[in-house]
Order: structure tokens, then sequence, then C-alpha cells
């Protein structure tokens, strides 16, 4: 077998992790993105009914972005990409940070 490229994920070839399995074999896709911009509110649809919450604001450049620029985005169901502000978001990385913050205490 040839060298690993760097470039290629590990499920290229046939390495997956937990994550990867919920993706690809799986089929755990984003449905719908929502915005909340006077709220700083991102919403997340997963096609398992499941909702994902996030700060804008935790997104620099979707911090600055207008609603016109929130709204100009494409789904191709595992990542999500805005042109006008160039930012790329993955739901691999979403599910990675939610499964990281679990168990951590909530603050009131």
């Amino acid at each position: 077998m040839d060298e690993k490229d760097q470039n290629k994920p590990d499920y290229f070839y046939g390495h997956m992790d937990a994550l990867d399995k919920i993706i690809y074999k799986d089929g755990l896709r984003i449905k719908q993105i929502y915005f909340g911009k006077d709220l700083d509110l991102m919403l997340i649809l997963l096609n398992n009914k499941k909702v994902m919450k996030w700060a804008i604001s935790n997104f620099k450049l979707l911090a600055t972005a207008s609603e016109q620029q929130l709204n100009n985005f494409d789904n191709d169901g595992i990542g999500i990409y805005w042109p006008e502000v160039d930012e790329d978001l993955s739901l691999r990385g979403f599910l990675q940070h939610e499964i990281a913050h679990v168990d951590k205490p909530l603050v009131m």
C-alpha cells in the first residue's frame, strides 16, 4: 500500500473512528441551519431530529457577518461554507466539541 497522504482523512484508507462511522456509514447529516443574530444563536438541525445550539460569537468570522451573509451558506450535509466571509465549519468539528464538553457542569 502507498504511503498515507496526510491531506486525506483516515476514512479514505478504511480507518474509521466512531465519528467517521456516524457520519459516513450511518449517514448523519446537517439538515438545516437557523440564525438569531440578535440572540447570538445558531441552531443546527440534524437529520436524526437532534438540534445543536451554538453562539455565533464562537466563530470570529461569523460574529462579524451581516444577517444576509450568515444566511448565504452552502450546506452539503457534512460541512457548511459561507463564501462571503470565507468560513468553513464541519459536522465532525461540531460533534467533537459536543463530545468533549459532555461532562462539563452547567454553570448558572
